[in-house]
């Protein structure tokens, strides 16, 4: 394995940390976020946000909400 660098590392942190990627370029970020803080501290900050996110879709949506989004889907659909 090579130091992909900063540009890759970055590029594909995304697909890194929603485990997208094949297994050799996983490697290759893996091993260069390690090794390098800028790229460590981004990495960081990814998985906060992932987590995140990963919580509120767990929650439901208030019902009034739930009610206004399937009468407009209702309306789109009529209307096709």
């Amino acid at each position: 394995m090579t130091d992909c660098g900063c540009e890759k590392a970055k590029a594909e942190l995304e697909e890194y940390l929603h485990n997208e990627l094949g297994k050799e370029d996983a490697a290759d970020i893996s091993q260069h976020i390690a090794g390098c803080d800028d790229c460590s501290n981004e990495a960081h900050v990814g998985e906060v946000l992932t987590h995140a996110v990963q919580r509120a879709c767990k929650e439901t949506a208030p019902e009034d909400l739930r009610s206004q989004v399937l009468l407009k889907i209702r309306q789109i659909q009529a209307s096709h």
